[in-house]
């Protein structure tokens, strides 16, 4: 599943270091309470994606809902995400990594997705290597 997250009226939140690795910090927190499998993540400055597989009987509305809340109490700075979340089902799962990785070149934040520290793209963060549906 391909999940994009966006803040509301889409503040730059994670323009802030702090708040980018503490996004991603959030995000295996969750995945400890509730374990899922992680093949590809970006935190860009108003929004979100994440690649990932959802073993039963856990859902993607309470990985969302933990995320969203526990990253919202964690930087303490109030409530700044849009009330939805969007999901897709790639039928390609490696065009759909390229789309997250790619998403900082295509803003125009950096030339290459290894460069941009907030992505699994930059070899610093640990995520599943093989994409299973």
């Amino acid at each position: 599943m391909l999940i994009t997250t966006n803040t509301d009226k889409r503040r730059k939140i994670f323009s802030n270091k702090a708040h980018a690795r503490e996004a991603i910090e959030c995000l295996y927190r969750v995945q400890e309470l509730y374990p899922f499998f992680l093949y590809a993540f970006v935190i860009m400055p108003d929004h979100c994606h994440f690649l990932v597989r959802v073993p039963f009987p856990t859902s993607i509305s309470t990985i969302m809902r933990a995320y969203k809340c526990g990253l919202c109490y964690d930087l303490g700075i109030g409530a700044f995400w849009q009330s939805r979340f969007h999901l897709l089902m790639p039928e390609d799962p490696i065009l759909a990594l390229n789309y997250v990785h790619q998403n900082p070149v295509k803003a125009g934040i950096t030339k290459h997705p290894e460069d941009y520290p907030w992505s699994s793209a930059s070899g610093k963060w640990d995520v599943t290597d093989v994409v299973l549906w």
